[in-house]
């Protein structure tokens, strides 16, 4: 069942004085791959089909994850009055789409699919936690609040399942690393690109996936402080089977700061350019 719902959240408390400009185009693309929750969760019941407790699970997982969607599609629309939610996750839709014809996961095991999902959640967790530390704006602080906490109890439920996993398939601690970095390097893949470009351009204009996805990036990448980057390394640890909060997850979340600053760079200079 829903931890919220979001007739609870207080709409009058918009305040479109101090809706930051730059966070606009990310709650746009954020909103529709959300909503797109429920072909994730039909991929899901076929990579674990015979496992009535996990698919259960996915279900009301793709029910919260629309949700988010829908919440922040309507913030979306109070902040730009012009734009269009459903419609722009119509174009979403005709553009990106999830194979969800399959029987067994892509990641090659159970185990591996549920470790790319707890990546998931750790970097949705951790946007929408920066997210609502950097916005000033009372409504959008209070959604982005209620996402991260339910993002970071989806990361606890697919964790408590990989481990149900785990202990048939023992798949060994280099191999989880493999699985877990393989799906963090898949953030700049199409689907959160072909978002930005359906949310934020025209439907004239063509899509080019290193033009939004720089776009995107130069802007989520900005909002991120080194607590969060911290929380993000000490879940991936976690997950993978090494001590979260060590010297070691200290020093990687420090690393991972300073590539995350460099790539910011990188990408602005290709949205100047």
């Amino acid at each position: 069942m829903k931890h919220w719902h979001i007739d609870q959240m207080d709409w009058n408390s918009f305040d479109p004085s101090r809706v930051d400009p730059d966070i606009i185009p990310l709650v746009k693309a954020a909103s529709v791959v959300e909503k797109n929750g429920l072909d994730y969760a039909q991929y899901l019941r076929r990579v674990f089909v015979g496992d009535p407790d996990f698919s259960k699970a996915a279900e009301n997982w793709a029910v919260e994850e629309v949700q988010h969607g829908d919440a922040l599609g309507r913030w979306a629309m109070l902040a730009d009055p012009s734009w269009d939610y459903e419609k722009a996750f119509d174009r979403y839709r005709a553009s990106y789409k999830i194979d969800a014809d399959v029987d067994a996961s892509i990641r090659g095991s159970r185990t591996g699919e549920l470790i790319a999902r707890c990546m998931v959640e750790t970097g949705t967790s951790s946007f929408y936690t920066a997210l609502a530390d950097a916005t000033d704006e009372p409504l959008l602080k209070a959604i982005c609040k209620q996402i991260a906490a339910d993002e970071y109890r989806h990361f606890k439920l697919f964790y408590d399942h990989m481990h149900r996993y785990l202990k048939r398939e023992k798949l060994g601690v280099w191999a989880r690393t493999r699985i877990a970095l393989g799906r963090v390097t898949e953030s700049e893949d199409d689907e959160l690109a072909s978002a930005y470009h359906t949310t934020n351009e025209p439907p004239g204009m063509a899509y080019d996936h290193q033009r939004c996805i720089a776009a995107y990036m130069s802007k989520a990448m900005g909002f991120y402080q080194p607590k969060h980057i911290d929380r993000v390394t000490a879940m991936i640890f976690k997950t993978i089977g090494f001590t979260p909060h060590s010297r070691w997850q200290k020093l990687a979340a420090n690393v991972v700061y300073r590539l995350m600053q460099w790539r910011r760079k990188v990408f602005q200079k290709a949205v100047e350019a």
